[in-house]
């Protein structure tokens, strides 16, 4: 018997909210309203005091007295949640052991979803100037500017700029800031996919008309999408978004970097003759409402987003690319934690829409499902136009002889120099923020670090202060040791991105330089602008951390020198080698991507390193047959299965008892033939005050490891402040 579409007023119906009630805990039920509602309808709830977002989820389940049981407030105003979500975030939840709940507040994620539909003010950047410029008035001014034409409400403008909101109305009134009436969620431009694309070449057509054919036939496809920085993947999969569009259906572009938007938004735009919705962590509160509202109504063709966005209720969703999928940023590591490329071809399952992953390097992972034909294969091996691949070289650094406070090489030196000489752009590359890893005293050999991590403080000079990279916190920069308390010895050691820049500024005197690092701007839109800047020729040597391997189009860049090849390469992270792998094969592609031939060069103390060497062959083909056959013999992923346990609390002990009790008590995961490694203290045992310690579990790969994860940790009781978060198919152990 199919289930009912439709409740009338009084029957019990399950709705799920946003709320956990218990470890696991599902749908409550509750009588339907007045008028009743439908499947998956949106409405409000009471759960104790409180009013809670739920989701019509079914069926009441339970035999209660109807009296008694508390009606649902009101449906409101939104596109019910369509069954195939509803089966998406079920099936997530069940893969990543989660709570259903959280998984759908990631579903939920938009202010203001039970706000009748109306009239609201908005505020931009009116045409006029403060009679009188104050810092208040300028916080102001400056937020709009680096929004461009976004609107705001009165209550986003005010809170982001840090006023009060009489601020935003005194410039009001003299014309610097304009006020208007605006409908609160507004269908997006109309996309015309028959507008002409960019010229093809043969291997660019071949390739988007197979991917056009595979959207057509509006059926369940992945595939992988390989070509070499620079070849045109971009342009390929978007005639698989104009195909997606010609039929009706409604497409998904996640990117890894909300940096890379604006040359990505500025392709689309061109190509589509206007701009979609953008739904990331930099649009307004009032954006993604809209967004989220007119996702659902089927009046936004084209998103996009950042990994959340795969979470949006599309209406009739066609296709999914996963730009960049081998990038580490689309794990999330805190909260639910989900892989969004996997999560991406999930979703598309279910919906038998098509997902394209992209890369230039792609992760093992998607490479072995290839190569077993579970994805379809295409490949870009030129690149567009007349830019070739850029020649690739190690500087033996064994060989140089360079004081203990420099990192530039001379031979790099040298290169940078005739770079410059050329008007052309170089690039020096170093993969760590701020200034120094390590504040350290000379006296005593005391090292600053955090008062509620295991973590070393960075020093970040362009802040004058030292913070961490775990939790956030950051202290000034100390006159005194900390420790021994001796004055005037305290020293920074080892170089990050604004220390690489103070030296490059040291060398190269009359070239203008330019550190691209995310923590260095106070918005993304700030750092966006800088991007175009530097892209239009306003910097001759650029400096930065693996924030410019993500997709950016230097036009005059063809020398990029990569200061520590060897920095990913150290510790025990199963992924270190595939990872260094693609970084490097990602910066390198930086250079050289127009006319004039490009240069990479990478210093190094490992020259003989099996990945160095990969890299500088540039067979990637054996690389990956190499890493893969390690893999396989290990029985690791892709090969194997893993889970990550992570307990932590703020009581050391207790939180070690826990580990010791679940290791002892493994009965469930030695059933399926899994094992359980530790417990043992994480790499960073203690993270914002609580003590963390992880067990690490390792199966085979047709284990079905959930059931068996869910039936190990399910007696385990969690007192007091003690946590437990199960990572499946983790991919860092931090």
């Amino acid at each position: 018997m199919s289930e009912p579409q439709f409740f009338d007023e009084g029957c019990l119906i399950a709705v799920l909210t946003t709320q956990a009630m218990g470890r696991g805990s599902g749908a409550l039920d509750y009588r339907a309203p007045e008028g009743g509602c439908a499947l998956g309808a949106f409405v409000e709830v009471p759960l104790g005091p409180r009013k809670l977002v739920g989701v019509v989820w079914g069926p009441g389940q339970g035999d209660y007295d109807l009296a008694k049981v508390r009606p649902v407030y009101r449906v409101l105003d939104a596109a019910p949640m369509r069954e195939e979500l509803r089966s998406f975030l079920a099936r997530a939840a069940a893969y990543t052991l989660t709570p259903l709940p959280a998984m759908l507040r990631l579903a939920t994620r938009a202010p203001g979803l039970g706000d009748p539909p109306g009239m609201r003010k908005i505020y931009r950047r009116g045409a006029g100037e403060p009679d009188k410029m104050t810092a208040a008035r300028a916080k102001v001014l400056a937020a709009l500017s680096d929004y461009g034409d976004l609107a705001f409400t009165l209550k986003e403008l005010a809170e982001m700029s840090g006023v009060g909101t009489s601020v935003v109305k005194g410039l009001v009134a003299q014309g610097a800031v304009r006020e208007e009436e605006s409908p609160r969620d507004l269908p997006y431009p109309r996309l015309d996919p028959d507008l002409p694309g960019k010229a093809l070449t043969q291997d660019q057509a071949a390739g988007a008309g197979q991917l056009a054919e595979a959207v057509g036939s509006e059926a369940y496809g992945t595939t992988l999408l390989r070509g070499v920085t620079g070849s045109g993947k971009t342009e390929v999969y978007l005639e698989a978004v104009a195909a997606a569009l010609r039929s009706g259906r409604q497409a998904l572009v996640l990117l890894p970097e909300i940096a890379l938007t604006v040359e990505f938004l500025t392709r689309v735009e061109a190509r589509f003759g206007a701009r979609p919705a953008e739904w990331h962590s930099g649009a307004t509160m009032t954006e993604r409402r809209r967004i989220w509202r007119m996702v659902g109504a089927g009046d936004v063709q084209l998103v996009i987003g950042a990994r959340s966005a795969l979470f949006l209720p599309f209406q009739n969703l066609g296709l999914i690319v996963v730009d960049e999928e081998h990038d580490t940023s689309y794990k999330q590591e805190e909260g639910v934690l989900y892989n969004a490329r996997d999560m991406a071809v999930l979703r598309a399952s279910i919906c038998g829409a098509q997902v394209v992953l992209a890369s230039a390097t792609p992760s093992l992972e998607s490479w072995a499902n290839a190569q077993a034909g579970r994805y379809a294969r295409l490949e870009l091996t030129a690149r567009f136009g007349p830019a070739v691949m850029p020649q690739m070289r190690a500087i033996d650094m064994r060989a140089e002889s360079l004081p203990s406070d420099r990192w530039i090489s001379g031979v790099l030196q040298q290169e940078v120099t005739k770079r410059l000489e050329l008007g052309e752009q170089s690039l020096l590359f170093i993969n760590r923020r701020g200034y120094a890893p390590i504040t350290l005293c000379r006296a005593c050999g005391h090292q600053v670090g955090c008062d509620h991590c295991d973590a070393r403080l960075v020093e970040h000079r362009f802040l004058k202060r030292l913070v961490c990279h775990q939790c956030g916190e950051s202290k000034p920069m100390p006159e005194l040791c900390p420790s021994c308390g001796v004055e005037g010895r305290m020293a920074a050691v080892g170089p990050g991105v604004e220390r690489l820049g103070e030296e490059a500024t040291a060398l190269f005197p009359e070239a203008r330089i330019a550190t691209l690092s995310s923590d260095l701007y106070g918005s993304a839109r700030a750092l966006k602008a800088q991007i175009e800047e530097i892209a239009e020729g306003a910097a001759d040597v650029i400096i930065g951390t693996q924030l410019v391997a993500k997709g950016h189009n230097f036009p005059n860049l063809t020398l990029v020198g990569v200061i520590d090849a060897d920095l990913g390469l150290q510790g025990s992270d199963l992924r270190a080698a595939e990872r260094t792998f693609q970084l490097m094969r990602q910066v390198a592609g930086r250079a050289g991507r127009v006319e004039r031939p490009g240069v990479a060069l990478m210093q190094t103390y490992q020259p003989e390193h099996p990945v160095i060497r990969a890299i500088l062959a540039g067979d990637e083909e054996r690389f990956w047959t190499a890493e893969a056959r390690e893999r396989e013999a290990a029985g690791v992923p892709p090969y194997g299965r893993m889970a990550g346990i992570i307990l932590s609390g703020g009581d050391v002990g207790q939180v070690f008892d826990a580990g010791n009790l679940l290791a002892r008590h493994d009965g469930a995961l030695r059933a399926v033939g899994a094992q359980v490694f530790g417990p043992a203290p994480a790499p960073i045992a203690r993270v914002r005050g609580r003590h963390r310690v992880r067990l690490l579990v390792k199966a085979e790969k047709s284990v079905p490891l959930q059931s068996a994860l869910a039936a190990w940790v399910a007696p385990l009781p969690l007192k007091g402040d003690l946590r437990l978060a199960i990572d499946i198919d983790p991919q860092s152990f931090y």
